[in-house]
């Protein structure tokens, strides 16, 4: 789905950029673009920022359980 129409920018691109390191909202805007035009997309944009965040750091979570001890 389109999130960013001034810049062209879907939200795989956005879930790509945070898999290839972007951290935030921000580091996203600077690598894509995304809501430097008008800024109408800015807050579905954070919201797939945050989501998507959200699953990494669940995916982390499940993959080294609480009890888990690293040597």
């Amino acid at each position: 789905m389109y999130v960013c129409l001034c810049q062209g920018v879907t939200d795989g691109q956005i879930r790509d950029a945070i898999y290839e390191g972007c951290c935030s909202y921000r580091d996203v805007r600077e690598t894509l673009g995304v809501g430097t035009q008008c800024g109408k997309c800015a807050c579905v944009a954070k919201q797939v920022v945050r989501e998507t965040l959200s699953d990494m750091q669940s995916q982390v979570s499940l993959a080294y359980p609480a009890n888990f001890v690293a040597a």
